[in-house]
């Protein structure tokens, strides 16, 4: 048996966390410690794949429910919501030893105890009980696992005959899902696939890889896109924050702003504000179609905190000259 992982403490929470909360840990963490923003680093690719295993889930429900009941055992046969209802007889039954589907597994308080009790009963075996070979059923369920840029999960797909498609998700950061391109990435079976990936991906989006899933089957990655810190993605524009000094907001000129496609030469109209919006024209997110949104920059006036003499001394000057009193209004 796998040793214990507990999620919570890996996502840095507690068992009361809301989902909220685990949604918040996991993108703060998958930024961290995600292989693209830590090349060769070992250490950080295996706590990206535990955070990802963990996210997996604790934003599940259903699985979280099972992990808060059952602990360690929580992944264990018999134990998960399904196997009642999806999973037939086998030899079990010829054994006298109870199926899953005879079994109510809310009895127990965990599975040791269930094991305990198993041991010291028998049910008797029905006696047209059929071979294991001819009641043998395939699930169709299929689940995927969190992968990495560089690194995807194949879907765990059950054998079976013939060609069966698979899933997997693929969390990348906002600069490689803007700008697409070639990326290698390693399934989970081993192999080492370069994928040619479109430009201006979107949480949500599927990418097929044709022959690459099961038995020849189509192969689906899952686009998850991770929250950046300074880009904000709104419909096809993007939008950031742009702090300047007060002598910019006041004078306006030229200066430079941030971009996807890195630093770009812009005019600050003179008696900006705080909270005001400037646009830059097809510097946003690309489309499918190959056109673009634009770059919305909100202005964020940035007092010093710390001021040479110099300076001091000009801002003195400044004052007893300054013709602008923004209190002269109020009404009190």
């Amino acid at each position: 048996m796998r040793n214990f992982r507990n999620y919570y403490e890996i996502l840095g929470l507690t068992s009361n966390a809301t989902n909220d909360d685990i949604k918040r840990a996991y993108r703060r963490l998958a930024r961290q410690f995600h292989p693209d923003l830590n090349p060769g680093d070992k250490t950080a690719e295996e706590r990206f794949k535990d955070i990802g295993e963990a996210y997996d889930v604790l934003s599940d429900t259903e699985k979280r429910a099972q992990y808060d009941r059952f602990g360690q055992y929580w992944n264990q046969q018999g134990f998960k919501p399904e196997a009642a209802s999806t999973r037939n007889r086998s030899w079990g039954s010829r054994v006298g030893i109870p199926t899953p589907d005879e079994i109510d597994f809310s009895k127990y308080v965990d599975f040791q105890e269930f094991v305990d009790q198993l041991m010291g009963r028998r049910y008797k075996a029905a006696a047209s009980a059929p071979r294991p070979e001819e009641r043998r059923t395939v699930s169709s369920r299929t689940e995927s696992e969190p992968s990495r840029v560089g690194t995807s999960s194949a879907t765990k797909a059950p054998a079976a005959r013939g060609k069966r498609d698979a899933e997997a998700r693929l969390v990348i950061p906002l600069e490689k899902a803007y700008s697409g391109g070639r990326e290698r990435i390693r399934l989970e079976d081993g192999r080492s696939l370069e994928v040619n990936m479109p430009k201006g991906m979107v949480t949500g989006q599927r990418i097929r890889l044709k022959g690459q899933g099961s038995g020849g089957g189509d192969l689906y990655l899952r686009i998850e896109v991770l929250p950046h810190d300074f880009f904000k993605v709104e419909g096809i524009d993007v939008v950031c924050e742009l702090p300047i000094t007060p002598c910019e907001a006041v004078l306006g000129g030229a200066i430079e702003a941030p971009t996807l496609d890195g630093w770009v030469k812009m005019t600050l109209p003179p008696g900006v504000k705080t909270g005001q919006r400037l646009r830059l024209g097809g510097k946003g997110y690309v489309t499918a179609d190959g056109n673009r949104g634009d770059q919305l920059l909100q202005i964020r006036i940035d007092t010093p905190r710390a001021i040479t003499p110099q300076e001091r001394e000009l801002y003195e000057k400044l004052l007893k000259v300054e013709s602008h009193h923004p209190r002269a209004g109020l009404i009190v």
